[in-house]
């Protein structure tokens, strides 16, 4: 057992940029909190594996091919592998929770 310390937390001294920690990194599975200020750009890459996200604070719309979703604390997300996703509209800075299966790159370009 192990407790993730800050993990889907807003950073103590919020920045006017993006953020990115790891805070768990295992084969199957790894987790991180991503942060994103008002008015900040989410220039994520697609990734190659399965994402949930779980909004700990703030407000956004979840963009994706298909559909947008707006999200804000307590909203959960399931986007699947190699779908383009990214965070828009950020009206309050947004702080996620974000867990990844199997751990983030860990696959190919070519996985399905």
């Amino acid at each position: 057992m192990e407790e993730l310390s800050g993990a889907g937390l807003e950073p103590v001294d919020p920045t006017d940029h993006v953020e990115w920690v790891e805070h768990l990194r295992r084969p199957d599975l790894s987790v991180g909190t991503y942060s994103i200020p008002v008015g900040g750009r989410d220039d994520q890459d697609v990734h190659t594996e399965d994402e949930v996200y779980i909004v700990t604070s703030g407000e956004a719309v979840l963009v994706g091919p298909e559909v947008s979703i707006p999200v804000k604390a307590g909203s959960v997300v399931f986007v699947p592998a190699n779908e383009e996703h990214r965070f828009e509209k950020i009206t309050r800075a947004l702080t996620v929770l974000v867990v990844f299966a199997p751990a983030e790159y860990t696959r190919g370009p070519d996985s399905p």
